[in-house]
């Protein structure tokens, strides 16, 4: 059986394969074990198959590194990739988004989100202000519930090949400097450990929040079932 990667549109497997190469190269990574009934899921959604293939890393610095891959038919392609630090260290939520359909790149999203008073840290402030800004030419509105997300959001449509490019080449930067800074990192008080916790938590039920996600998955499975995936895949709340 073909894996998803391989039916998706060439964007997405580029920026799965990308992702993946920083991560086996930069992280001392370890499995994390998601219920077994989450890892490869398949489902219907308007009278088309919906498969949703998961993968979990974790590191000494992260409790969770995810990788979703999803298909629709035809009609639609997802990457959906977040990075979840244990608390005991102050780092900010790596988050990445691909979606398209019929060939097409409609959004893609890349940021580095502050879990600590609302501020990166100085090292990514520094790194992340170093790079030469993208121009894309086709900017999207963050919804609104995207107060989570810092300044060096990246959040378009991209309407060339040069432009898809680009994006798989920053979301490497954001992905190297966040390695980086990762292994560099030391474990924080736990008071601060707390107010990073609180930051995580607020993030998740941000991202709840998404009404275009939690609908695709409701139609295809069902509120009880989605409510679970959300809860556990997508954007589980920390201990």
């Amino acid at each position: 059986m073909p894996s998803v990667r391989e039916q998706q549109h060439p964007l997405i497997r580029q920026l799965a394969d990308s992702i993946e190469a920083v991560w086996h190269s930069s992280l001392d990574l370890s499995p994390y074990t998601l219920p077994a009934e989450l890892g490869y899921v398949e489902g219907k959604l308007e009278g088309e198959k919906l498969v949703i293939e998961n993968r979990c890393y974790q590191t000494p610095q992260f409790r969770k590194i995810h990788l979703e891959l999803a298909r629709v038919g035809n009609m639609l392609d997802i990457l959906h990739c977040v990075m979840f630090p244990r608390p005991e260290y102050n780092l900010p939520m790596f988050g990445c988004d691909l979606v398209g359909g019929r060939g097409q790149i409609s959004a893609a999203i890349v940021d580095l989100s502050p879990v600590n008073s609302h501020k990166l840290p100085l090292e990514y402030t520094d790194a992340l202000s170093a790079l030469e800004p993208p121009k894309f030419s086709n900017p999207r509105e963050l919804p609104e519930w995207g107060d989570i997300f810092s300044e060096f959001c990246t959040f378009v449509r991209p309407a060339t090949h040069e432009e898809e490019e680009m994006f798989v080449s920053l979301v490497r930067d954001f992905l190297n400097i966040h390695a980086s800074n990762a292994i560099n990192s030391s474990p924080v008080s736990p008071q601060q450990a707390t107010e990073i916790l609180a930051g995580q938590r607020n993030y998740c039920i941000k991202q709840q929040q998404n009404d275009k996600t939690r609908r695709v998955l409701e139609k295809a499975f069902g509120s009880a079932w989605t409510d679970h995936y959300m809860n556990t895949v997508l954007f589980d709340l920390p201990n």
